[in-house]
């Protein structure tokens, strides 16, 4: 209901705006005619009206994109008090079962592992939030370094596999990098961008998990990390916009996931930050998707 009365809202004022600037222009060629013999008070009034012209656009521009950014800015609270009330209330379950209850030790243990699995969501998400913000300020530069980036993608592959539980042939490498791709940078920031782009991967794949991870060195000067699903892909409309702060997608049968629309963003961030660039390409909805950082290589001297 929200977005709905958010769009309602949007076309009014879009609908006024036009209504207006029709207005004014009516207005101006009404007057012109009258006043063509007047060649001064003509000009004048021509440049007077246009100044409102040009104001009611761009006051119609201003209050549309408002109104969308509070969208999503409302679509983000909701999904962030999803992903933190959702943990925090099965932790309290747990915690109440085990207070309340007498268990065998192999039930403590279930138990203690799901809680641990929940304050790590809820870890997760809040590190996200303060890295979107970190990276909306700029990237530090003090500290930086020559990064082996093929063993960051390495390290990401193996902690996804056991974050999500995934067999190896789930996520996987289509070739094993061959040698060191190093790159100048911080290492933890790629690593958090990488880790980023796996759980995207993961979240959107569907029941039946199929990635494939490649390095890729396409020029001298560049590296390439390509992550490819078979999952819900990402509609032609959808492909720059989900990048953005707080974007995300319309929930469909195919793409139920929620979020909270910073794993994208943080991504693009830490690749310009560092000289280099993010990008998606699908086919459309159904038929997976490829997501690309793309690096400039370091080269020792």
């Amino acid at each position: 209901m929200p977005r709905i009365a958010s769009r309602t809202k949007t076309v009014v004022f879009i609908t006024l705006g036009a209504c207006m600037v029709a207005l004014a222009i009516a207005l101006n060629v009404t007057w012109i005619m009258l006043n063509w013999r007047r060649a001064a008070l003509m000009l004048v009034g021509v440049v007077f009206l246009s100044f409102i012209i040009v104001g009611l656009v761009l006051n119609t521009i201003y209050l549309v994109r408002e109104i969308r950014r509070n969208e999503q800015q409302d679509g983000f609270l909701n999904a962030m008090t999803h992903e933190l009330k959702t943990p925090i209330a099965s932790l309290r379950l747990y915690l109440q079962t085990l207070e309340r209850r007498d268990l065998d030790e192999g039930q403590r243990r279930q138990f203690y592992r799901i809680m641990i699995e929940d304050a790590d969501r809820l870890l997760g998400t809040v590190e996200q939030v303060l890295k979107a913000g970190e990276t909306r300020h700029g990237s530090n530069r003090q500290g930086w370094c020559e990064v082996d980036f093929s063993g960051v993608v390495r390290e990401c592959v193996e902690l996804a596999r056991v974050r999500h539980h995934l067999q190896p042939e789930a996520l996987r490498f289509g070739a094993e990098p061959a040698g060191e791709f190093a790159v100048l940078g911080c290492a933890e920031e790629l690593r958090t961008a990488v880790g980023n782009l796996f759980d995207n991967a993961v979240k959107y794949s569907g029941p039946v998990k199929d990635i494939t991870v490649n390095l890729l060195t396409p020029g001298i000067d560049s590296v390439l990390l390509q992550v490819r699903d078979r999952g819900v892909g990402v509609a032609p409309t959808d492909l720059k916009r989900i990048f953005r702060r707080f974007y995300r997608t319309r929930a469909t049968a195919l793409s139920p996931v929620k979020g909270t629309g910073l794993g994208l963003f943080i991504v693009r961030s830490v690749a310009r930050s560092h000289g280099g660039d993010a990008y998606a390409e699908s086919s459309g909805e159904g038929c997976g998707s490829t997501f690309t950082i793309r690096l400039p290589r370091a080269y020792r001297v």
